[in-house]
Parts: structure tokens; sequence; C-alpha cells
């Protein structure tokens, strides 16, 4: 492959390129014969082509939704920060429980004859969560496993996601803080309608 094609792949292509490789296409020219003519490889021809056919342009169109916020290298800068500190595991998921269970059942007006529910996740099955439920009396629904996603707080966690998107937060701290201000504004009677909802 000749320098100029290898530089060809790497960029973006010249719009004087695409526009020369359709006007060869239109009568009828293949993708071998253009490649040779205009020194580009066959797969560039290609790609040029079958942009040009559903949008009738090669031309780069205007992208649904907006900006992103974070570029490429700071996507990534968040990933390798969540990987190296998970904001979950299984003595986060207890605490949790311990926070927050019972102070939820009593603002609920469910009293101590309550149901929980959780799924089979790792943190949901250890021993510490299993023995933290025994010995608060929490009766823990039987989840069978593989079983289709019946949990209504997955409805709140999108509600969640929904309106974190709109703040687009640019790192982590940020993320955590309108996480916990998101959360905070779900209203009792969300929680509620939802929980009613199923059988």
């Amino acid at each position: 492959m000749s320098e100029q094609m290898r530089i060809m792949r790497s960029k973006e292509l010249p719009e004087e390129l695409r526009d020369r490789t359709v006007a060869r296409h239109r009568p009828g020219q293949g993708y071998k014969k253009i490649s040779a003519a205009l020194k580009v490889p066959k797969s560039t021809v290609a790609s040029i082509i079958l942009k040009w056919k559903p949008f009738g342009t090669t031309r780069t169109l205007p992208r649904a939704g907006c900006l992103a916020k974070l570029s490429y290298r700071g996507r990534r800068a968040l990933v390798r920060e969540v990987k190296k500190n998970p904001k979950m595991n299984v003595a986060k998921y207890r605490d949790i429980l311990d926070k927050n269970l019972l102070q939820s059942a009593q603002d609920l007006r469910l009293g101590r004859r309550f149901t929980f529910q959780q799924d089979n996740d790792p943190k949901h099955t250890a021993k510490i969560t299993k023995e933290w439920l025994h010995n608060n009396s929490v009766t823990v629904l039987e989840w069978p496993s593989r079983s289709p996603d019946l949990n209504p707080v997955e409805h709140l966690w999108r509600d969640l996601k929904m309106a974190v998107h709109q703040h687009l937060p640019s790192n982590l701290t940020e993320l955590e803080r309108i996480c916990k201000e998101e959360w905070q504004r779900i209203p009792k009677s969300r929680c509620e309608k939802l929980v009613s909802s199923y059988p």
C-alpha cells in the first residue's frame, strides 16, 4: 500500500476526492477502476459510495443530540478512574442497606412486614449481605437465576440516568454530585406507583 493510501485512511477524506469518486461511479465505473484512477484504497471508494447512496451527499451531516462534553481522552480517563475506584462493591452495598433499607420502609409506612426484592447479583448474595438481612429480620423475595428483569428500581435507574444526562457532567466528582441531587428529586409517589404496578 502506498504512503498516500495510508494517509487517506488515517484522516478525513478531502471533499474534492469524495466528489470525484461519486462522479466516476455515477456513469457505472467500478470500485477497482476508481481506486486505481484516484490512487485510494478500494475500501475507501466503497465507503464513500455507501455513504453517498442513502443520503445523496458525501458531506458530513450534522449528528443528532448535543455535543459531547468529554473528549475521547477525557472519557478514557473517567473509565480508568471508575475501574480503579468502583462505585459499588459488597461492603458499599451492605452500607447502603444499613443506612437506608429500614428507614425507607419506615418512611413508606411499611412497618416491619415487607418483602425486600433484589436480584442474584454477587453483592446481593454475598455472605455479609445475607447475614445483615438475617440479623435485621428482613424477608427477601426468592429470586430465580436467569429470571426476567421485573425489578421496579430499574425504572428508577432509567429516570436517574435521563435526569443526569441533561446535566452532562464533565468529571467523576460532578457525576457523583448530580446523581445524588437527582436521586433526591425523585418523588416518593413515583416509587409508590412503580411498586403498585407489579402484581
